[in-house]
């Protein structure tokens, strides 16, 4: 179960009552299978980009990928970390309201559930906590889209702010398949685009008057 703590920053960057977006407060047995989740979630605010979510000790570890995950492992992708995100984030989808923290519109790209292959130098297993908190964490993907070895390594810390890179793994899962334009890209749950989800919304609002 996470502690208050852990989404603190997230609860206090939003106003409930006017968001739609999850509380908090799942714990790991009542999510929705018992495995290790991930989700890629397309998120069209100020500037659009990607965000890569990690269940880890009963949260979701977030990071914002401006240029999304992708299949190649010849690239690198900036990932900037922002706060914990409760697990039931993994099923939001739809808009956040004007003027809210994030606002815009939010589709699920990818979902999937995730191994971690994190090891010493010896080979021993490493928690995938303490791996991220050491700097580095590999990982299997297995979603609908992304698949295969990636790897997350810290590359800035201190008082600028945290940076990380993703990066695809060279195995048989990797690709010159890169990232999606987000605006043509589709839910993977609802088939919807960006700009579908955001009408929708905009219907729903418009219904309720």
């Amino acid at each position: 179960m996470p502690t208050t703590d852990d989404l603190e920053e997230y609860r206090r960057k939003r106003d409930f009552a006017k968001s739609a977006e999850p509380k908090g407060g799942v714990s790991r047995g009542e999510h929705r299978d018992a495995q290790s989740s991930f989700v890629v979630q397309i998120h069209d605010a100020t500037t659009t980009h990607f965000d890569f979510r990690l269940e880890v000790d009963g949260v979701l570890k977030s990071w914002a990928v401006p240029k999304g995950p992708s299949g190649d492992p010849h690239d690198k992708r900036l990932a900037m970390p922002t706060e914990d995100h409760p697990l039931e984030y993994a099923d939001f989808e739809g808009t956040i309201a004007e003027g809210e923290y994030g606002a815009g519109t939010v589709i699920l790209w990818d979902e999937g559930t995730y191994r971690s292959t994190s090891a010493d130098r010896k080979g021993k297993e490493i928690p995938f906590a303490e791996a991220l908190e050491r700097g580095h964490a590999s990982f299997q993907l297995r979603g609908h889209k992304l698949h295969g070895g990636y790897a997350l390594t810290r590359i800035r810390q201190g008082t600028e702010r945290e940076a990380w890179l993703l990066v695809k793994k060279d195995d048989t899962h990797g690709s010159r398949h890169r990232s999606p334009d987000p605006a043509r890209a589709r839910s993977v749950r609802t088939r919807r685009t960006l700009r579908q989800v955001a009408a929708d919304a905009d219907a729903d609002s418009g219904r309720r008057r």
